[in-house]
């Protein structure tokens, strides 16, 4: 019963799929739920306002003034009300709105002055879902913290198939009740979190980088903030967005920019998890000006040591402090893991190997072992990425005492 007492703003707009929106509300009431709903004007030349009062069992919102003596419903007041709001459907021209802040209709009002999670179920043809524009405007609400709760594919209102249609009412609920679900083991831990590789520039248009993605230490990030814990993710260069709004993100390029932000931050953090991929080297002089190709002629480079993260933060970790780092090996990988773990000070190291296959930079897989200073050893066979932050926070988490 994890929507028990939950106070939900729905918001409605103007789409066919509005009328989803009733057996939405129905559903979340009978989860137990108390349904405020917001609609906007052409979300009601979809569907009555009687017929969603009578369902949610609350006088539906839609204008700015309720009457014509200067009352007036408050925005400000849903926006502290409410535990969570999901906008279903929402049209390209409201995720628009709300990814740029156009607060002209009660709808939009509601989500700039909401302090809780928002979720938005899109809904709308093919081509306008797939139009840069929608994409890039869903791609700004993610990042902004808003949770996408992907559209289906099907027939759609124009009778093609594609995707755009809004998921079903069942499948949101089941989101949000996930979402209420979730373990807050780590709620009030503030978590330092690096991720993705680093580039250290040759010139200006060429560098020394490596094949991370990124995806292990997003994963992590999510898992962190799902639990309750405030995120700090300092990123090098990738194209992941985030979804949860307890996430910090701090976005860096080279190894140097990394190690800068992780000793400003690290100071005031209950843990760290070092799973960003840093060069180790970085050339000695990058060029002002592009290289230019001399036929018959190599290249030198020189290169020099780049600032060790994982050894600064061991060294200036206090008590209570727990540090995890990640260790990525081609050969003698248990050995090279443990003497990595000793020499950097850290608390847990996570292993794994380019021998795995679907393990490794790129892959949503990855198969790790985890190591830990006293000495345990836990493996796990080939998982996604999302269920390997899971193992890795409850294993690391739960077994040490450090951070309680």
């Amino acid at each position: 019963m994890s929507l028990q007492g939950k106070h939900i703003v729905l918001g409605i707009s103007g789409s066919i799929a509005a009328y989803k929106s009733a057996v939405l509300t129905r559903l979340l009431i009978k989860k137990g739920a108390e349904v405020q709903i917001v609609i906007t004007p052409a979300g009601r030349e979809f569907i009555t306002s009687v017929t969603l009062s009578a369902l949610s069992g609350k006088p539906v919102v839609s204008e700015f003034f309720a009457q014509g003596d200067g009352t007036w419903h408050s925005h400000v007041e849903l926006g502290l009300w409410a535990d969570l709001m999901v906008v279903a459907p929402a049209t390209a021209a409201t995720l628009g709105k709300m990814a740029n802040g156009i607060a002209d209709n009660m709808l939009i009002t509601t989500y700039l002055s909401m302090k809780a999670p928002v979720f938005v179920a899109p809904a709308m043809d093919l081509d306008m879902f797939q139009h840069i524009t929608t994409q890039r405007n869903l791609e700004t609400l993610q990042r902004d913290g808003v949770r996408i709760i992907d559209p289906a594919t099907g027939e759609l209102a124009s009778h093609l198939e594609g995707k755009g249609r809004m998921e079903e009412p069942e499948q949101i609920v089941a989101i949000l009740e996930q979402h209420f679900s979730e373990k807050s083991d780590l709620a009030g831990k503030r978590i330092l979190i690096t991720a993705g590789p680093t580039y250290e520039r040759i010139d200006p248009v060429r560098f020394i980088g490596n094949f991370s993605s990124g995806k292990m230490g997003f994963a992590l990030a999510e898992e962190c903030a799902a639990r309750g814990a405030e995120v700090w993710l300092i990123t090098g260069p990738t194209a992941l967005s985030l979804s949860h709004p307890a996430i910090r993100r701090i976005d860096v390029e080279s190894a140097g920019e990394m190690h800068a932000a992780a000793l400003q931050t690290f100071p005031e953090m209950d843990m760290a998890i070092l799973s960003a991929a840093v060069a180790d080297y970085r050339p000695e002089q990058m060029a002002k000006r592009k290289i230019k190709r001399t036929e018959g002629e190599g290249l030198s480079l020189t290169l020099i040591p780049n600032p060790d993260i994982a050894a600064a933060l061991g060294h200036i970790k206090r008590e209570g402090q727990l540090l995890i780092g990640f260790a990525l090996e081609t050969d003698n990988e248990e050995v090279n893991a443990l003497r990595k773990m000793e020499r950097k000070q850290l608390d847990f190291i996570i292993l794994n190997s380019l021998r795995d296959e679907g393990a490794g930079f790129g892959h949503d897989t990855n198969k790790v072992t985890i190591l830990s200073r006293s000495g345990t050893k836990r493996s796990f066979e080939l998982q996604t990425k999302k269920e390997v932050a899971r193992n890795i926070i409850d294993t690391t988490f739960s077994s040490s005492q450090i951070i309680y």
